[in-house]
């Protein structure tokens, strides 16, 4: 029956779907650094040290780490589709 539970863990995850997870957590991480270092500008204050603005980066990092694993989940897409073209072909 299709509504029973499998009895082994389904495997749900697609090729890029660790670097998408891992892109999102280091473009949060560089979000908030970005405004923590924007914070002094409108507080008066003293500005951080450099490190801070480059801890900023990791937001364009992790964009382009998300893009390839959406891009890398678009490949195996195709390359399955491909593949199943090319199966119903030969049953023919």
């Amino acid at each position: 029956m299709r509504s029973e539970t499998p009895a082994g863990p389904v495997n749900d995850s697609a090729p890029g779907d660790g670097l998408v997870k891992a892109g999102v957590v280091l473009f949060g991480i560089g979000a908030v650094a970005t405004l923590v270092t924007v914070a002094p500008l409108f507080l008066g204050t003293e500005p951080f040290p450099t490190v801070a603005y480059t801890v900023s980066m990791l937001m364009g990092v992790g964009f382009a780490v998300a893009a390839a694993g959406v891009l890398r989940s678009i490949a195996a897409q195709r390359r399955q589709a491909r593949e199943g073209a090319a199966a119903g072909v030969q049953a023919r």
